[in-house]
């Protein structure tokens, strides 16, 4: 799984009625949780770019190793035609939108910078119908929405997400434009 393995009910008991709540563990490099910031609002949180939650006016919370697709595309089944940018920041603003809790994992250096590289899994609860923790990145990169970023060297920034990717690459969002098949 996308993000390594979390407790569900740990993420599940931060809900808070009334409130979208957005916490942030951050790990040293042994792997052990050192500090928390935990954040609600009644309105929920913004999303700025197709890969950034807006926590406030100071900190923005970055989905590490993505990016949207370059320059239109098209997907006629979900009716949206626009840039891969407009196309990435629309699903991001629904998984945010929809999440009871947003809870995060970033390291340690992350803690006090303005822009805080992430991982992110959302708590989404409708009685009778859906009740799971669902990581973040997964869930772009198999709707098509993203696609992984590479290195210098052309590897995935984020392998442990190439199985998500596959799925998406079957024609979700933005790999369901040849253009975009292409890049």
């Amino acid at each position: 799984m996308a993000g390594g393995t979390i407790d569900s009910a740990y993420v599940k008991s931060l809900a808070a009625p009334g409130k979208i709540v957005l916490v942030v563990e951050y790990y040293d490099p042994a792997g052990k949780v050192v500090d928390r910031k935990g954040f609600a609002s009644a309105n929920g949180f913004a999303v700025d770019t197709p890969v950034d939650i807006a926590i406030d006016a100071k900190i923005r919370l970055h989905l590490y190793g993505l990016e949207p697709c370059a320059g239109d595309m098209v997907n006629q089944k979900e009716g949206f035609a626009g840039t891969c940018t407009a196309y990435a920041q629309q699903q991001l603003a629904i998984l945010v939108k929809t999440a009871k809790v947003i809870f995060c994992r970033a390291f340690l250096t992350e803690r006090d910078a303005s822009l805080q590289d992430v991982t992110c899994f959302g708590y989404y609860n409708y009685p009778g119908s859906l009740d799971s923790v669902d990581n973040l990145e997964e869930q772009l990169v198999s709707l098509g929405a993203l696609r992984l970023s590479k290195k210098a060297d052309g590897t995935p920034m984020r392998p442990d997400l190439l199985t998500a990717e596959e799925t998406g690459r079957g024609g979700f969002g933005m790999w369901a434009d040849p253009r975009v098949q292409k890049q």
